[in-house]
């Protein structure tokens, strides 16, 4: 009884906050709208479309090098799995050394010629995310390999019901979910650029435009990298749509329940096997492929809403980020000191 009276309210508590509206209201007309542009696409085809997959040349290194963040389920792990069977070395980012070794072991499983490594990351803190950049660049050092990285994946996120700070001050969803891969991309983005074949940047918006300053950080970034054409670093967003993943953890069990209930019975509910589809025709796509939104499977794209393409706030959003990344790395070199 007890239980039931517990649940319940968490439940109540959750269904008046402003989380609960804005994934009841907005997320079902975006991914209604998503789903309608597809529906449009095939009544009416456009030549641009689809996207044929093509994995990048292993010319002057000996595997192309992956990095997936969020590896430890869901999306994040179909993907180090399909990625290692495409060729690329996977190294695989997640917050729990154990769950990332149980990653690992299923993946070795299913494909024997896997090659993974995997660093335990806290993607909300500039520490971690600082360190795992040192650590990557002595593992390829020590691995006598190029010191370069062809595919990054941000994949990690979470859904929190409730406001609750990290250590350095940030919130914690903004900060897995946006934060801490912008943090990752700046300081990877030397090891991008070094790549002797073309690179690329994915960066998933899973469950249907949730992480919108994601999908905006990723159109400012085409933009910018497009000034500079001595090197060749692509970078597409990518939206699996409706995936039955753990990352409604902490949403009340009833309701993710009942969630997942009517969207499986809309035919609209995939499993990550399935959902990673849109990611890997984003991360296999033709090399001078970005600044695209992928969504849908079968190498199509979409357009996302017209808050993404905001070219003010994109300017915003990228200054204050800017900005953060300084006083973050100001912060660590207090520490040190």
């Amino acid at each position: 009884m007890l239980l039931v009276m517990k649940e319940l309210k968490a439940v109540i508590h959750f269904v008046c906050s402003v989380e609960f509206w804005r994934m009841a209201l907005l997320w079902p007309v975006s991914l209604l709208t998503s789903h309608f542009q597809l529906l449009f696409q095939n009544l009416f085809p456009r030549k641009s479309n689809p996207y044929k997959r093509c994995v990048p040349p292993i010319t002057g290194i000996k595997r192309p090098v992956c990095i997936v963040t969020g590896a430890t389920s869901g999306l994040g792990a179909a993907a180090a799995y399909a990625l290692s069977r495409e060729g690329f070395h996977v190294v695989l980012v997640g917050r729990s050394s154990h769950l990332l070794s149980e990653t690992m072991a299923d993946i070795t499983s299913r494909n024997k010629d896997a090659c993974l490594e995997a660093f335990q990351v806290d993607l909300s803190s500039f520490q971690s995310v600082l360190k795992f950049k040192d650590s990557l660049q002595q593992w390829l050092l020590d691995s006598d390999m190029h010191l370069s990285i062809q595919l990054l994946i941000n994949n990690a996120g979470i859904l929190a019901t409730s406001s609750r700070l990290t250590p350095e001050g940030y919130d914690q969803m903004m900060s897995t979910n946006y934060i801490g891969a912008f943090f990752l991309t700046k300081l990877l983005l030397p090891l991008l650029k070094n790549s002797p074949v073309p690179s690329r940047i994915v960066n998933v918006t899973s469950f249907t435009h949730r992480n919108v300053y994601l999908l905006i950080f990723s159109y400012e970034l085409h933009r910018n990298l497009g000034l500079d054409k001595s090197r060749h670093v692509s970078v597409i967003a990518a939206d699996p749509g409706v995936v039955k993943t753990n990352i409604m953890r902490e949403v009340p069990s009833f309701l993710s329940l009942m969630a997942f209930t009517v969207l499986k019975l809309l035919g609209l509910l995939q499993s990550p096997e399935k959902g990673i589809n849109s990611v890997l025709d984003a991360a296999l796509a033709p090399p001078e492929t970005s600044g695209v939104y992928f969504f849908g499977g079968k190498g199509r794209t979409v357009n996302s809403s017209a808050l993404s393409f905001n070219s003010k706030l994109a300017g915003e959003l990228w200054t204050t980020s800017c900005n953060l990344f300084i006083n973050s790395q100001l912060a660590c070199r207090d520490l040190s000191n």
